[in-house]
């Protein structure tokens, strides 16, 4: 057997494509232009690409972005003030702030800050009450994708094995609520496991799905799965260069041994990731919509 890729690429463009028909609805019929406020404090490399890419596709739709810079060392006052405006400019219907921030501010405080109607991430504790307690507003956007992937796809979650290797609070613990829901596309038995799981193989071949975003390139090899299971590898390690300076990159499944197991299984790249901004925008185009009923 080798396993029939679930790609995330093509998948993302039938959302998008959907998310364009949304968005002309909202301007045609309601004068709404969904707008996404971006806030980058620092100059790292790989969050201007992220923040980058996100405008972009912000612009492919006909969102309207809104950018603010700020240099690494600015103080919480001025960034927490940005916010605010944010919060109270009708304009913007959701807010994203790159992490990872400079050590001298507070993540958590950062984040808390943005108004949960606007939190297009889904990490406001708000955010994460609804989305345990069943009342999702916003779900986190790499969950959500991974969530997707399986539904469009055609695959059951519902009874199945769903164990989540990783216990992050940005992908292992939301996606094993959203997957552990009493609704379509969920209603999963779901097993959590993580750094501290002891003979971790004795559960990942008990997954029907198996949902791996521990961090660590090709932790899971083809001994650790059973014939027949579906794969979703969040990972993505740069594990080398080529010649002409190109990032080698590894999720955190060893694709090519666990693919002749499985029956479907994500790529890296073009699995995921892709995902990811996609529901973002989906998030951001919810909120607008949102807007409405107000």
């Amino acid at each position: 057997m080798t396993a029939e890729l679930i790609k995330g690429t093509e998948i993302s463009k039938e959302i998008r494509a959907e998310l364009e028909v949304r968005i002309r609805d909202l301007k045609e019929k309601h004068g709404i232009t969904p707008g996404l406020a971006t806030i980058l404090v620092g100059e790292d490399p790989a969050s201007q690409v992220y923040v980058g890419s996100k405008r972009k596709t912000c612009d492919q739709l006909g969102i309207t972005s809104f950018h603010t810079g700020f240099p690494a060392d600015v103080s919480r006052d001025l960034l927490l003030k940005k916010i605010d405006e944010l919060n109270h400019d009708d304009a913007v219907h959701g807010i994203l702030v790159q992490l990872p921030l400079p050590k001298h501010l507070s993540e958590t405080e950062v984040l808390y800050a943005i108004d949960p109607d606007k939190d297009v991430d889904g990490f406001h504790p708000v955010n994460v009450g609804r989305l345990v307690a069943g009342d999702a507003v916003f779900l986190p956007c790499t969950p959500h994708g991974v969530q997707q992937l399986l539904v469009r796809k055609g695959i059951k979650t519902e009874g199945a094995h769903v164990v989540v290797v990783g216990r992050s609070n940005i992908v292992g613990k939301p996606v094993a609520n959203i997957l552990l829901q009493k609704a379509k596309g969920a209603n999963a038995t779901v097993t959590v496991c993580h750094t501290g799981t002891r003979d971790l193989a004795s559960f990942t071949r008990q997954a029907d799905i198996l949902i791996v975003a521990a961090g660590r390139p090709k932790a899971i090899t083809a001994d650790m799965v059973k014939e027949g299971v579906v794969v979703v590898d969040v990972g993505v390690n740069r594990i080398g260069m080529t010649k002409d300076g190109k990032a080698i990159l590894s999720g955190d499944v060893d694709f090519e041994g666990v693919k002749e197991k499985a029956s479907f299984i994500t790529p890296v790249p073009g699995g995921v990731g892709p995902m990811t901004i996609t529901m973002l925008m989906m998030n951001t185009v919810r909120a607008a919509e949102m807007r409405i009923a107000k």
